[in-house]
């Protein structure tokens, strides 16, 4: 059974916090995927936590994201501030994308130094294939926990990929 968004202005997250202690380090170009992510997710999303709302909590919602013990941990708050729960996530089906993401990335990167247009091209094509792919995982991982739209799911991907950056 598919679950339909409302589009209602409770169904959407109105600020996301990263755990910065979870993050060791960032290079400029990951640190701007991460600002447009955040910008753009506030901006336009949708997102509604299944168990959050039948306890009775609305959103509009505040999350904080972590990873705790290799698994995703959104700390979820309601439109007036209290703690709607906890969402833990566990992260293997995600693992070998995001591997393949952070080397397209950097991939992508360097070439953006030396590399023709066409190359340019054919990288950022796949970098975006790879992250799709990502976030299609993600919404399998979703399924049941958070009813979201394919282009909020995609942001929170990218913001997963910043979580586990390792130095």
């Amino acid at each position: 059974m598919s679950i339909m968004l409302t589009t209602a202005p409770q169904d959407r997250i109105t600020s996301i916090v990263l755990d910065e202690a979870t993050i060791i380090a960032r290079n400029a170009d990951v640190e701007n995927e991460r600002e447009v992510a955040l910008r753009d997710l506030v901006e336009d999303n949708e997102f509604r936590p299944l168990r959050a709302v039948s306890k009775g909590h609305k959103g509009p919602w505040q999350l904080h994201l972590s990873v705790i013990d290799g698994k995703l941990a959104i700390l979820v708050y309601d439109n007036n501030g209290a703690d709607a729960g906890t969402i833990g996530l566990g992260m293997a089906r995600l693992r070998r994308v995001i591997r393949e993401y952070f080397a397209i990335c950097d991939s992508y990167y360097k070439a953006l130094r030396k590399a023709t247009s066409a190359e340019i091209e054919t990288l950022d094509m796949t970098r975006r294939a790879i992250h799709d792919r990502g976030t299609r995982h993600l919404l399998g991982i979703l399924e049941g926990k958070i009813v979201t739209d394919f282009a909020t799911a995609r942001r929170l991907f990218t913001l997963i990929c910043v979580l586990h950056i390792k130095a």
